[in-house]
């Protein structure tokens, strides 16, 4: 993939999940979230968000040599994304279909007592984004390839939303932190050789 554009994916996605974070925050100054334009909006930065933790995720799979660990972290990665957009396309969907926030309570609970979709998109399924990305960095600092405290800001960038969701523009600052050595080395063409330490 082009550097540039490789480049961009580590500064821009942070960015729009604290974006998401921050809208979140606006959006529920009124004493409820959605149904409206910050809901919708919201929700689409986040999603633009996903679409580029695609090339994130392979180019950490390449930075930590291709390996079977770095693949199966990558694709759990991919995979707990994929949970997020159905989990954040049915949030924009119910939205749009819910007159007020109250109509919004029905429509979820009918979608989420669909069989599987619960844990799948709500539950088990975004929790290995997260998972894999923490793998990747970890197996990265393991390496040397990065600092040893990517991998905690990363730790960081997952557990503050689990403590509070308004900490998501927080978290959101923690992950563009650990992506500025990953976004500088976006032009490595291959692996650093173990023991190379980035800054």
């Amino acid at each position: 993939m082009n550097p540039r554009i490789l480049r961009t994916s580590f500064v821009a996605a942070p960015l729009l999940v604290l974006a998401y974070g921050v809208i979140r925050i606006l959006d529920g100054l009124d004493g409820s979230r959605g149904p409206g334009l910050a809901w919708t909006t919201g929700h689409l930065a986040f999603i633009a968000a996903l679409i580029l933790f695609v090339p994130i995720f392979w180019q950490l799979r390449r930075m930590a040599g291709r390996d079977t660990v770095a693949t199966v972290s990558a694709v759990t990665g991919l995979a707990g994304g994929a949970a997020f957009l159905a989990q954040f396309t049915i949030d924009i969907v119910v939205g749009f279909m819910a007159a007020d926030h109250a109509a919004m309570g029905p429509l979820f609970d009918r979608v989420q007592s669909i069989p599987g979709v619960s844990p799948v998109v709500y539950g088990v399924g975004p929790a290995l984004f997260s998972i894999g990305q923490l793998a990747l960095a970890v197996q990265l600092a393991f390496l040397g390839r990065v600092r040893a405290w990517v991998p905690v800001l990363v730790l960081a960038y997952s557990l503050l939303p689990l403590i509070d969701k308004d900490l998501i523009p927080l978290s959101a600052v923690c992950l563009l932190v650990s992506f500025v050595p990953l976004a500088r080395r976006a032009t490595v063409s291959a692996p650093v050789a173990p023991g190379a330490v980035r800054t």
